[in-house]
């Protein structure tokens, strides 16, 4: 029984499934030129907490670099919370190469959750930074005991799961994920060397099925879809 915050899994695609909206055709009117806001639009239907993205998408954002204190007493562990309040921006980043400028991204407060074996000097430049973080029991993540620790010390209620593929397909085989929002533009990518919105080394027949909640015609020849995710 997941006993964490509600997880909604919210992603732009191309018709072709891909991830990356900078490297979509353009639109049909000619007036798009960012789709990931045309996807903003969709969010007011899902109050939330925060987001959740992965390793690689969260550098792109924090723009840090390794900056561990000189000197520093033991860093706490399993867990520190900066801050108990407010929206959060979680990243999932298990030998701890997230480093960070400041302790927000985009005003919402920086939680980052990391695999067992992380170094103390890590967590002590984390914690220096304002960031609050988690740090699993084992090396490879327990995504659900994290997202329990998120909803017992922070009151998470609700988080938008916006990372890569790899944490998505890592969330959905889990059992995590309660609905899965899909904004498809009216664009093509086609390169091969892609990724699609989930990716999961195992793939996902049998392990989870997607019922359909909504379809929704948007601006610019966009369709929001809308599924309840079930277990397989």
């Amino acid at each position: 029984m997941n006993e964490g915050p509600r997880i909604v899994c919210h992603m732009i695609t191309s018709v072709d499934g891909r991830l990356h909206p900078s490297r979509f055709t353009a639109s049909p009117d000619g007036t798009v030129k960012d789709w990931n806001k045309v996807a903003e639009t969709c969010r007011d239907l899902y109050p939330n907490d925060g987001w959740i993205v992965g390793r690689a998408t969260m550098e792109e954002m924090a723009k840090g670099e390794p900056h561990p204190p000189e000197r520093f007493e033991a860093p706490p562990r399993p867990h520190h919370f900066a801050r108990r309040s407010g929206p959060i921006a979680v990243a999932f980043d298990r030998t701890g190469r997230v480093h960070f400028r400041s302790a927000e991204i985009g005003g919402d407060h920086a939680v980052v959750v990391l695999g067992s074996a992380v170094a103390d000097a890590h967590l002590a430049e984390l914690q220096a930074d304002g960031v609050s973080y988690i740090v699993s029991d084992t090396q490879e993540i327990d995504l659900g005991a994290a997202l329990a620790v998120l909803r017992r010390e922070m009151d998470v209620r609700t988080l938008m799961l916006e990372g890569g593929a790899e944490i998505n397909g890592a969330f959905l085989a889990a059992g995590l994920v309660s609905e899965f929002s899909v904004v498809v533009a009216p664009a093509l990518d086609a390169d091969l060397d892609v990724q699609g919105i989930v990716a999961h080394p195992d793939g996902l027949k049998g392990q989870t099925q997607l019922s359909l909640i909504d379809a929704k015609p948007l601006d610019h020849g966009a369709v929001h879809l809308r599924y309840k995710v079930l277990p397989g």
